[in-house]
């Protein structure tokens, strides 16, 4: 590494405080990394959401480090404040037609949309309710456990929420709720199939303060009307005394022409169906808690 280098996550300028649990200003520290997004256009760019919530971009391969400081500085970043499980930016998402459009989630402060390359930002959390905040609707603070989008249609965005499934047709604008007759509509992953924008997968869980699935049955639920009407997905996955939950980067599709589903699980199972979730089969069953699943696929 060269002189003077080094792979440092350090916020720009003053760090300032953002709201504590208990509403009291809490410096900003940095703690981890939650996700990490390559570029779709130029080979070396990378950005990471990191935990204290913040997007930073490398542009030599991840050997250095900038802090894109215009969405941590908006000016709802002083009331931003932690989840059960941190201030974690843990999605983002780039516009495959306009990489200058990016999305990030932010538990517990929301959605936020760039139309510059991070220059800005602004909050697209409309439509969205949260009966634990003191203002339901407020603008920030609502708890986004994922949001995800098919390349083809970037404007529709599907999101699980702490409570709820939405989508939005507009980018973000405006959200409605699709959780349909869901046996629950709180959980943590949600994707989309390669080849049908209309198809989504989620996993609910039984509540926010128990986290396995609902009756011990593990079920992935399938919409191919992007929302409303679930079908549950069980051939294969166990339908009794299975008390697992699975992680909001723990799913992931490929892009075979039968579509491959993957998602891991906290008790160490990893499970696939070659065929967009119709039949499932364990492909690991010993791996300590899975907390991502990635897929490649080669030529």
């Amino acid at each position: 590494m060269p002189s003077g280098e080094s792979n440092k996550f350090l916020y720009e300028g003053v760090a300032g405080t953002h709201r504590w649990y208990d509403g009291t200003p809490h410096p900003w520290e940095f703690k981890r990394v939650w996700h990490m997004e390559p570029s779709l256009t130029e080979p070396d760019v990378v950005f990471a959401g990191v935990e204290d919530a913040a997007l930073f971009k490398s542009s030599d391969a991840g050997i250095t480090w900038t802090e894109l400081s215009g969405l941590r500085q908006h000016t709802t970043g002083k009331d931003w404040q932690p989840g059960a499980g941190g201030m974690c930016l843990h999605t983002v998402l780039i516009d495959p037609s306009n990489p200058d459009r990016m999305w990030v989630a932010i538990s517990a402060a929301g959605c936020f949309r760039t139309e510059d390359g991070g220059v800005t930002w602004r909050p697209i959390n409309k439509g969205l309710v949260s009966e634990f905040m003191p203002d339901p609707e407020g603008e920030v603070g609502h708890c986004v456990h994922r949001i995800a989008h098919h390349p083809s249609r970037p404007d529709t965005l599907y999101m699980q929420k702490h409570w709820d499934v939405m989508r939005s047709d507009n980018a973000g604008d405006l959200w409605r709720e699709v959780s349909g007759a869901l046996p629950s509509d709180f959980g943590f992953p949600i994707d989309v199939h390669a080849h049908e924008p209309e198809t989504v997968y989620v996993v609910p869980i039984k509540s926010d303060s128990e986290h396995y699935v609902p009756e011990g049955k593990l079920r992935v639920y399938r919409s191919r009307t992007g929302g409303d009407e679930w079908e549950p997905l069980t051939k294969g996955l166990p339908q009794k005394d299975c008390y697992v939950n699975v992680l909001r980067d723990a799913m992931a599709v490929d892009s075979l022409d039968d579509c491959g589903i993957y998602f891991g699980t906290t008790g160490g199972q990893v499970y696939v169906s070659p065929n967009g979730g119709d039949d499932w089969s364990a492909i690991g069953e010993h791996f300590p808690t899975v907390l991502s699943v990635e897929v490649q696929t080669l030529p």
